[in-house]
């Protein structure tokens, strides 16, 4: 692969079970790249805070979590529950917690080559200036029948519709949050997943990341 003159950051941003995870490691291995997977920060934290007795809701709590958090969470078998999934966006409302994790993942992004992270403010606050960015997108549908797949996948049986009310629940506190909400940077690709397979969705990311590239590279 070509020697690149510039770090190559990407930002892949999206709600939950649109495949914005899947696509960033595809993407960080196609291009020799490290990847983080930002919510897995918010799930340990709200991880924490569930395993202390605490709520999600309390923002002191939270926010001590985060600053005392313990990154071995990140390989706890719990932290792909519904009940994690549910603290960590409870968690992530929190200014005190995004900013105490701020500067882990902003050191991630400014590693020497570059590096992927996917997450809900990645193009907008992490990486600002990346030099690719992507919003994946789904139809709550899709992304309710993915979710439902993965949760059946860990022995959770759940409803569709159960699942359907979750995810919009969890839709509207991201995006209606005042720190760091879930939105769309104004230079962020759109991809929207829903009748792509996951090799046509990471064929797709990879020719919008490859766009960018080139335009940077036009401008010097």
């Amino acid at each position: 692969m070509a020697t690149r003159s510039f770090n190559l950051v990407i930002a892949v941003d999206g709600p939950a079970a649109s495949g914005k995870g899947t696509i960033a490691k595809a993407i960080a291995r196609h291009y020799g790249l490290p990847h983080m997977d930002t919510g897995a920060l918010y799930r340990a934290v709200g991880l924490a805070v569930l395993r202390r007795g605490g709520s999600p809701a309390d923002a002191g709590v939270a926010e001590a979590a985060a600053r005392a958090l313990d990154l071995s969470l990140l390989e706890d078998h719990a932290l792909r529950d519904a009940a994690t999934s549910e603290a960590a966006s409870g968690v992530a409302v929190h200014p005190g917690v995004r900013q105490a994790l701020f500067d882990l993942q902003r050191s991630f992004a400014a590693q020497p080559g570059g590096a992927v992270l996917d997450g809900r403010d990645i193009g907008t606050v992490i990486a600002p200036d990346a030099v690719a960015k992507l919003f994946v997108t789904a139809s709550d549908a899709v992304r309710s029948t993915r979710r439902q797949a993965e949760l059946a996948s860990r022995g959770e049986i759940r409803g569709f519709d159960e699942v359907l009310a979750d995810l919009r629940r969890r839709d509207a506190r991201d995006s209606d949050r005042d720190a760091a909400p879930l939105a769309q940077a104004a230079d962020a690709a759109l991809l929207d997943t829903s009748d792509l397979a996951i090799d046509a969705a990471v064929q797709r990311a990879v020719a919008l990341v490859e766009q960018r590239i080139g335009a940077m590279r036009e401008r010097g």
